[in-house]
């Protein structure tokens, strides 16, 4: 979920770029008074603290005079920094305050709080926000990829309350879960912002953020006041207890099923922060099971393997660090670690990241190629680490990556190189990275064809050029990648070829109907080591932000893409569409492709369709309804040279959660996934029909991130042949966890 839309910061979506006066600075004032973070702003400790009042309205609004009005108070003691906010609204009835869990806090709702830079160095911001009942969302921006990131978790505290002029939040941040320089006194950099969507999405910041330029968190106001913070010393322990008891069809689907043993299992997650700017994490069998499960993707007529976020807390501290413009870390392919120890922090410009485990193995690898990959199973034990270090140069850095996977049998993987990111002016970003890759795979030809124990080495580069003015923005792109590099713990589905790629857009911001348009043109060129074609598109399109908190973007693809030994054209239309009418009808969201496609499992031309539907339906303010269905469809010509369809694939899925507090909640999930093939129009033997139908139950209840109890049942069906659905499992689940701090 993407919350603050970086649009105005990052370039290719705002379009634009002026030089900017820096932010005007906020001098916090300390309190020895208490204060008690229950949703009012009438304990003494707020008597005490900084008052903010300047706001601005970035978007639709270009830095001009917001249309509510927000008051910002700041404070903090030995322990904690506190925020508090009053938020002025003219017509409470109308303010969008729905019950959720953790992080499901969504664009169209109304939110507020802060967004910390805490080292000041105007790369890295923590979003720690919440809506008027509470509900909490953090997450870390990183202007050097431009991502937001919502996986990372910690401990804060919050309390709402709407009342007849607006809304009040209150926020508390211990100390503990912050990073900072170890330097009295502290500056850090600091915006206070404001979520409101009415009509149109508008968003309230305490700095003025001008349109363009390559930055977001760079434009915070500088913090100033902050002295005798703690020096660390902080140390969290989270053991766990879990049990699962799982039933399998005996001899095949539909069969009786077989109680399997108990599997129980107790560990340990722990967190010691020996000083203010770093962190240590060690692990013993750590639970890395999901409670949900990933939404299922359609994987038929894909050449590449399918990507599923991280989700799992022990890979996230400085999770930032581990991302470069070559994801050659993909910590999912640790699969079911015996341990795992990680150190993470920063002195001076230099900030760093380590962490080694020992994986049990498990899960698939991702077998590269130039126009495909193929997965393998990964049914073997491995030594895995990773170590990033970045130097920052002002704006700018330098930075080495290194990753090593030992697996048994003397196989390995090693992967090693330079990134590096440019900020010449204001707007121009200029990121680059080389690496190289040396391997031995397993000798399990069984697994995969090229793990015959024989040896790989290549390399892989990637260097791009971002450009953003007031309106005009572009951007540039090429990648070099040997046929033999591999990145078995990351996520590098395609080698052997070189692409360039380029993008120009020219937005404008009318009024009515439409805040913003832009105008856009895409042109791809790809290739293989030997310089024959793999693709070639070119594609004009327009997006557009509207009323009712919409975005729509279209395009017209016309593109030539190779399959096997052939190259087919193509002509699509793309397009994305979502809007959020009401506060019951909270968010629609349809995408999707039409016209001419190609068969790659079969290299012939096809015609086809793709389409994804997301609707989020609110009854009342407890009960969310989520629908999410995929349906994708090819025809080809037969052997008399009609059309007739290929294959028909689907999924739905209807996720219903009723919220008790904002604390706990009960959640039913029904997935049905299915594919129709013809299987006489395919080369290969194809079942003609497969599909499943899984259901889960869940109730959670969440002190916090680490102090959890879930309760579940899960069934999972599979689909016959005939059309029947016979139950293949069930499962029935339990976990329990408690973070002890000192």
């Amino acid at each position: 979920m993407l919350v603050l839309l970086i649009a105005f910061g990052l370039g290719a979506r705002a379009g634009g770029a002026e030089r900017a006066e820096p932010s005007a600075p906020i001098a916090i004032t300390p309190t020895v008074r208490p204060i008690e973070v229950d949703g009012e702003l009438s304990d003494p400790g707020w008597g005490d603290a900084s008052r903010v009042e300047t706001f601005y309205e970035t978007n639709p609004g270009d830095n001009v005079e917001p249309k509510v009005r927000s008051v910002g108070y700041l404070t903090f003691d030995q322990r904690f920094f506190y925020a508090g906010f009053e938020f002025f609204d003219p017509e409470p009835s109308r303010i969008r305050a729905p019950l959720g869990d953790r992080d499901n806090v969504p664009s169209y709702t109304d939110y507020g709080g802060v967004i910390l830079d805490t080292r000041h160095d105007g790369k890295t911001g923590l979003l720690l926000l919440a809506n008027p009942r509470g509900v909490q969302y953090d997450a870390i921006q990183d202007d050097v990829t431009g991502n937001e990131d919502s996986a990372p978790d910690f401990f804060w505290d919050s309390a709402a309350r709407i009342t007849d002029q607006g809304w009040v939040l209150e926020l508390r941040v211990p100390f503990s879960s912050l990073r900072y320089d170890d330097v009295d006194p502290q500056t850090w950099g600091i915006l206070l912002y404001r979520n409101y969507p009415r009509q149109f999405r508008y968003q309230m910041f305490s700095a003025k953020l001008p349109r363009g330029g390559n930055c977001f968190i760079c434009f915070s106001n500088p913090l100033i006041g902050l002295s005798d913070l703690p020096r660390g010393g902080h140390l969290v322990a989270a053991p766990y207890i879990s049990a699962n008891q799982s039933a399998v069809a005996g001899d095949a689907p539909g069969s009786a099923l077989e109680n399997e043993p108990l599997d129980a299992e107790l560990g340990l997650d722990t967190k010691w922060t020996p000083n203010a700017d770093s962190a240590v994490d060690l692990t013993l069998n750590p639970d890395f099971s999901q409670v949900e499960s990933d939404v299922a993707q359609i994987a038929s007529n894909e050449r590449f393997a399918l990507f599923f976020p991280e989700k799992r807390p022990f890979f996230l501290e400085g999770i930032e660090l581990l991302s470069t413009p070559i994801q050659a870390v993909y910590t999912r392919t640790i699969t079911a670690p015996r341990w795992g120890a990680r150190a993470t922090g920063k002195f001076g410009s230099t900030a760093y990241t380590a962490l080694v485990t020992d994986d049990r193995g498990g899960g698939s690898v991702v077998v590269p190629g130039s126009n495909s990959s193929e997965l393998a199973d990964q049914d073997f034990s491995s030594l895995v680490a990773v170590g990033r270090v970045r130097h920052d140069l002002g704006r700018s850095f330098v930075s080495l990556l290194v990753t090593d996977r030992e697996l048994e049998g003397d196989a390995y993987n090693r992967v090693w190189g330079p990134d590096f990111q440019w900020r010449p002016t204001a707007s121009d970003n200029i990121t680059g990275q080389l690496l190289f890759s040396q391997s031995r795979t397993p000798d399990r030809p069984d697994l995969a064809g090229e793990w015959n124990g024989r040896e790989l080495s290549s390399h892989a580069a990637d260097l791009y050029w971002a450009h953003s003015e007031r309106t005009i923005d572009w951007f540039l792109e090429y990648q070099d990648f040997g046929e033999q590099f591999r990145a078995d713990s990351g996520f590098v589905p395609q080698v052997g070829y070189r692409k360039s790629y380029g993008e120009a857009g020219c937005t404008f911001r009318p009024t009515g109907l439409f805040s913003r348009v832009r105008t856009f043109l895409i042109g791809n060129h790809s290739v293989d080591r030997d310089g024959a074609l793999l693709s070639h598109e070119i594609s004009p399109g327009i997006g557009m932000d509207g009323r009712w908190n919409s975005f729509a973007r279209l395009r017209y693809s016309v593109d030539r893409v190779r399959s096997e030994a052939r190259t087919f054209p193509r002509q699509r239309f793309v397009y994305y569409f979502e809007f959020s009418p009401t506060r019951a009808i909270s968010q629609i969201t349809l995408e999707g492709t039409l016209g001419e496609e190609v068969d790659f499992d079969n290299s012939r031309p096809a015609t086809g369709s793709s389409l994804s539907l997301s609707a989020t339906i609110r009854p009342t303010d407890r009960l969310e309804l989520r629908f999410n269905g995929d349906r994708r469809v090819l025809d080809v010509d037969d052997a008399t040279g009609n059309r007739a369809r290929l294959f028909t694939a689907q999924v739905a899925r209807l996720r219903l959660v009723y919220n008790f507090t904002a604390h706990a909640f009960l959640r039913l999930i029904g997935q049905y996934v299915e594919t129709d093939n013809a299987p006489s129009l395919f080369i290969d033997e194809v079942d003609r029909k497969s599909g499943s139908l899984t259901g889960s139950a869940l109730f959670a209840y969440k002190l916090n991130w680490q102090t959890v109890l879930f309760v579940g049942y899960g069934d999972n069906r599979t689909l016959t042949p005939e059309g029947a659905l016979e139950r293949e499992d069930r499962q029935l689940f339990f976990k329990l966890s408690y973070a002890f701090q000192r």
